[in-house]
């Protein structure tokens, strides 16, 4: 019953598999071999136009080097309060961008629209003792497991754009979102005004793979230095491209996402069906967040159930009682019915 995070999982066969394929012979280094290409033109086959694609280790690389692409001095990125890039990586974006994160409010997790242009309006273009504004970065999915619709991405990219702001997407949940949403990778990008994503794969079954992708290839064209100065560039870069390549055949990165996201459907379902439970908000993806009693909470654990305790929003202070508290439960390619189930009757006991 692991529901601490879908970082816990391993790491699909299928995809473990295709590492070992790889594991013999050679190949040109640095991502010029020939599974590299072929996965880069894989990239622009799905998201439905020429992308410019450079693979990472880690999500927070992938956003911290992503932000540094579109850096000036005196730089202002605005992000929501509560996303993973100003609260989970340790001023990473700050120190590869030279920028400053500043937080936008907005509920489930979402910039509220009319905050970020009121924040915008803060730092105008000459404003040198306060520094200039320049890039905006949602979640998709969000740190609390909501998902901007596709409206709400067009809300947020037309304020961007009417302040000549790059939009970047931090999609490390991005298949569960797609998925969530029913959408294309397409209209949930490039079609809505993103201009950068940071693709994950690592949170749906990869064992270390992560992209940072430019729509506009003409705007990624510092990154090669970027990415080699940040200590980003894998001298066996197809290992990275051969878990991508198992990723994607037969669209296995949608099947896992979308059994990640029934089995939070499975989960959800339980809690509203419980006594000793409820959820605190509605979530889409493989985020569950719930309110359950101290009791059930340590029954569970004690039963061998792994979750986080959540923060209680400053804004919500009421939704949890004395004798109660918040938990966030993450469902992944690797759980099964039974794990759920499982937790289910921790619950009625």
């Amino acid at each position: 019953m692991i529901f601490a995070s879908d970082n816990w999982a391993g790491a699909h066969r299928s995809i473990a598999e295709r590492l070992l394929q790889e594991s013999t012979g050679f190949a040109a280094a640095y991502g010029t071999s020939d599974l590299d290409r072929r996965i880069e033109a894989r990239f622009a086959e799905i998201f439905e136009r020429e992308v410019s694609v450079f693979f990472v280790a880690t999500g927070t690389a992938a956003n911290s080097l992503s932000l540094a692409s579109v850096q000036r001095p005196g730089g202002i990125t605005f992000c929501h309060s509560g996303a993973h890039v100003i609260e989970d990586e340790c001023g990473a974006p700050d120190f590869f961008s030279g920028a400053r994160l500043v937080p936008v409010e907005g509920e489930t997790g979402k910039i509220d629209p009319a905050k970020l242009s009121k924040k915008i309006a803060g730092f105008p273009e000459n404003a040198v003792q306060h520094g200039r504004a320049t890039a905006v970065t949602i979640t998709q999915a969000t740190e609390v497991g909501t998902a901007y619709s596709l409206s709400e991405i067009d809300e947020i990219s037309t304020i961007a754009r009417k302040n000549n702001l790059p939009l970047h997407m931090d999609g490390a949940r991005f298949a569960n979102a797609l998925v969530a949403l029913d959408a294309s990778p397409a209209e949930m990008t490039w079609k809505r005004g993103v201009d950068i994503l940071s693709f994950g794969g690592t949170k749906n079954g990869c064992w270390c793979a992560e992209a940072i992708v430019f729509f506009n290839p003409e705007q990624g064209k510092e990154m090669p230095f970027i990415r080699k100065r940040a200590a980003q560039l894998f001298s066996k870069s197809r290992f990275i491209a051969a878990q991508f390549d198992a990723y994607f055949e037969n669209d296995l990165w949608l099947d896992l996402a979308g059994h990640a996201n029934g089995m939070a459907d499975r989960l959800r379902a339980g809690i509203n069906a419980s006594n000793s439970a409820r959820l605190a908000w509605m979530t889409p993806t493989n985020e569950v967040f719930a309110v359950i009693t101290k009791i059930a909470a340590k029954t569970a654990e004690e039963k061998g159930a792994k979750f986080y305790e959540w923060p209680v929003p400053a804004a919500a202070p009421e939704l949890v009682g004395a004798n109660e508290t918040l938990i966030r439960l993450v469902t992944s390619f690797a759980t099964e019915a039974a794990d759920v189930d499982g937790f289910l009757k921790c619950l009625a006991a």
